[in-house]
């Protein structure tokens, strides 16, 4: 077999590393390595001498390593046996990543357990070369790019899902707002990644994530919302307010019942609650009189159980009590012009215009009288 005169790199410039194919080797041959590469002489298994960017012609002074081991001898064209590694200094961008089953993720905020699906990309950049060529000729099983790019992106499904579930409990992230945190998400998962990946001399860049997700009709994901709903609109009314809202509601549909339970019910209703219910009720009807505008002088206390109707989105929406509107209000669904209508009116009317509703809108104070 003739010996190597002129050793370059001649591989796919996609790959990382690119082994040259002949051993058979003489001193005084050609060396050439190209930007954004880098050469290595590699004898039973051990990486010897680098070489960067450049033209090197091979003397025994300038492969010191490779001489102590095999004894180089000296002149003319001597033969020589190693093996010549390239290793591409290249960033690889395009390497998607995606959870192969759902995460399941407990919501920090409200205690419910949700599958979470994630997928993004990320790059991968060599930072030390001659620590990535040891790892990788001494596993002696992964060498084209794309089976050293399965290898890293396996490391890295390997440890989203612990990385997510860190930063969702340390920052208290609920997973109904994970979407808006997606890049600090992908910034913490690369600082966190890159601290396994600096033993391989490699380095994640650009770590994303495109999309975190969950089916909108899983029984979990609805049962999170209806958590925050809830959570919600104890806080909009209070908690006091939001309780005797639900003690109603229960006479309410109890009283509905037919038969003697309900006959019976109904008639406990003005002795037994009214009893229980009324210290309550005059605490709280007495905190909410401001809110509810009642005076002697301008309308009357409507009814608790009296149920709102309005027009949203051009449809009838179903009857509302008073305590549900602050939420309504807040969401943006009903406004001063929107459309509403309760027992005792004529017609469908302006929000604004209804006296017990108008208050809960804000109100200005009146002009300050003159002495």
């Amino acid at each position: 077999m003739a010996l190597v005169e002129v050793l370059k790199f001649k591989g796919d410039n996609s790959e990382f590393i690119w082994k040259f194919p002949s051993n058979d080797l003489k001193l005084g041959a050609q060396l050439i390595v190209n930007s954004s590469q880098c050469a290595f002489f590699v004898k039973n298994g051990k990486v010897l001498d680098a070489f960067n960017e450049g033209r090197y012609t091979l003397k025994s002074a300038n492969i010191p390593l490779l001489n102590k081991l095999v004894n180089l001898p000296f002149g003319g064209e001597s033969p020589f046996a190693a093996e010549v590694w390239f290793v591409n200094l290249i960033t690889k961008l395009d390497n998607k990543w995606g959870t192969v089953k759902p995460i399941n993720l407990e919501d920090p905020l409200y205690n419910v357990i949700v599958p979470v699906r994630a997928f993004g990309q990320f790059g991968i950049k060599i930072t030390d070369p001659k620590i990535f060529l040891t790892t990788i000729v001494g596993t002696a099983h992964v060498f084209t790019a794309n089976e050293i790019v399965e290898y890293f992106r396996a490391k890295v499904l390997s440890s989203v899902t612990t990385l997510i579930s860190r930063k969702i409990v340390l920052d208290k992230i609920s997973l109904l707002q994970i979407g808006v945190f997606q890049d600090d998400l992908g910034k913490y998962c690369q600082d966190e990644i890159n601290k396994e990946f600096t033993a391989y001399g490699v380095e994640a860049t650009a770590f994303n994530f495109m999309s975190i997700n969950v089916p909108a009709d899983d029984p979990s994901f609805v049962k999170l919302k209806e958590a925050k709903e809830l959570a919600m609109k104890i806080k909009t009314i209070g908690k006091d307010i939001y309780q005797m809202d639900r003690s109603f509601n229960v006479m309410e549909k109890a009283a509905e019942n037919e038969g003697n339970a309900g006959s019976l019910l109904n008639a406990g209703l003005g002795l037994g609650a009214g009893l229980g219910l009324g210290n309550m009720m005059g605490n709280q009807f007495g905190q909410m009189g401001s809110a509810l505008n009642v005076s002697s002088n301008k309308s009357q206390l409507v009814p608790p159980l009296i149920r709102y109707y309005f027009v949203i989105n051009g449809i009838q929406s179903q009857g509302y009590l008073l305590s549900d509107l602050p939420l309504l209000f807040s969401e943006g669904l009903v406004k001063k012009e929107t459309l509403t209508w309760r027992e005792g009116l004529a017609e469908w009317i302006e929000a604004g215009v209804v006296e017990e509703i108008k208050t809960l809108f804000g109100s200005t104070p009146p002009p300050i009288p003159n002495k």
